[in-house]
């Protein structure tokens, strides 16, 4: 339903995950007989998830790391573990710079140019621990980048941007067709990020394996703010969703739609999935892990951007290792350790098998089911508060 905005103008309603709630059906299941795995083309993970693509969040140790949870991390091929031989001084330097001075120096330290033999020896030390390798390009540098990425033995590539279409048009540069480019490529290619029915379709239909769907909800991401673009992430999600069932009438082709950010909980997590995504990307939660290499901080891919910063440096803090945030156990509760054990666990509260099942469940709007009877976890800051 639209509604009128001014004369001439209308607009849908839209809904982030804190509008909306789950409703339980008639049965419950033990958890342990709920089957949480992905599936994408050939690959199968135990976790229904991906690292998103942050230098904060990704190194190739902690992408290692998540192969061997169940999960599949994905390298930034233009980060600083491309562009330096030896980054930890940079993480280091990023981590104690003031907040007045963090987003301008960053743009100086990612000055220095991506090297082609990075590339391929980051993906080459992924491979060679035995788990599926994956590294996110932007569509302006997969020509540049695609091919050593793959002599190193990636398996899957991400082609990622802040939004990207499947129709680029530009007077100054050939543009990266992407139909054309997934096409020659002999390895799954995922796509995005998009917020809508109609570009979620039309990628789909550039025969990528996988979309993101996700403009702007991450924690160190200030799109929605610089550009004044995105939509929340329970209607991209359900609209991408919509896309795909189209696709699969049109084409006999299931694609895979993986809602990429703004998920801070467990709870979030099983929103996403119910919502019709069959994975989720997650950033901020990994960066806050002890692991990861951003030292408790976190910032998005343009961050350093030379010219529109669109995003800040977040502090995450360190709440415990990879695997208690991921899989658990959680020894606080607050939702943001043992993310999939929650998905686990809600789709069994709720009736579900597996994911496919849990796609289908009702969701109600429900912008009180946050703060409903919390007054006191609110007023003692622990819990919901």
């Amino acid at each position: 339903m639209e509604i009128d905005i001014g004369i001439g103008k209308s607009a849908r309603q839209a809904y982030g995950f804190d509008d909306i709630a789950i409703v339980p059906s008639r049965r419950t299941r033990d958890p342990d007989d709920v089957d949480i795995s992905w599936q994408l083309e050939g690959f199968r993970f135990d976790l229904p998830m991906l690292g998103s693509a942050m230098d904060g969040a990704i190194s190739p140790e902690t992408a290692i790391a998540i192969g061997r949870l169940g999960g599949l991390g994905v390298l930034n091929l233009e980060g600083l573990w491309t562009r330096y031989e030896d980054p930890e001084p940079y993480f280091d330097e990023i981590a104690e710079l003031p907040a007045e001075k963090a987003t301008q120096r960053m743009q100086e330290i990612y000055l220095e140019p991506v090297k082609e033999q990075l590339v391929k020896a980051r993906v080459e030390e992924i491979k060679a621990s035995g788990v599926v390798t994956a590294g996110s390009l932007t569509p302006q540098k997969v020509r540049e980048f695609g091919a050593s990425a793959m002599s190193g033995g990636l398996d899957v590539l991400v082609i990622q941007g802040t939004v990207v279409s499947a129709e680029h048009v530009s007077t100054r540069t050939e543009p990266l067709n992407l139909a054309e480019y997934i096409a020659h490529c002999d390895l799954p290619v995922i796509v995005g990020g998009c917020a809508s029915y109609s570009t979620a379709l039309h990628l789909m239909r550039t025969g990528a394996a996988g979309v993101l769907v996700g403009v702007g909800p991450g924690a160190a991401c200030t799109t929605r703010g610089v550009l004044g673009v995105g939509v929340p992430q329970a209607t991209a999600i359900a609209d991408a969703a919509g896309a795909r069932i189209r696709h699969l009438d049109e084409t006999g082709r299931y694609v895979q739609v993986i809602a990429d950010g703004g998920m801070r909980t467990g709870g979030d997590v099983a929103k996403a999935i119910a919502c019709g995504a069959d994975a989720v990307m997650i950033g901020s939660p990994l960066a806050s892990a002890e692991e990861a290499p951003g030292r408790g901080y976190h910032w998005g891919m343009a961050t350093f951007h030379p010219t529109l910063p669109r995003g800040a440096r977040v502090q995450v803090g360190r709440l415990g290792s990879l695997a208690e945030i991921l899989v658990g156990p959680a020894h606080e509760n607050d939702g943001r350790r043992n993310l999939f054990g929650a998905l686990r666990v809600s789709m069994a509260t709720c009736g579900y098998s597996d994911v496919k099942a849990f796609q289908k469940a009702e969701i109600m709007l429900a912008p009180s089911v946050q703060t409903e009877g919390k007054a006191l976890q609110k007023a003692q800051r622990v819990g919901m508060g």
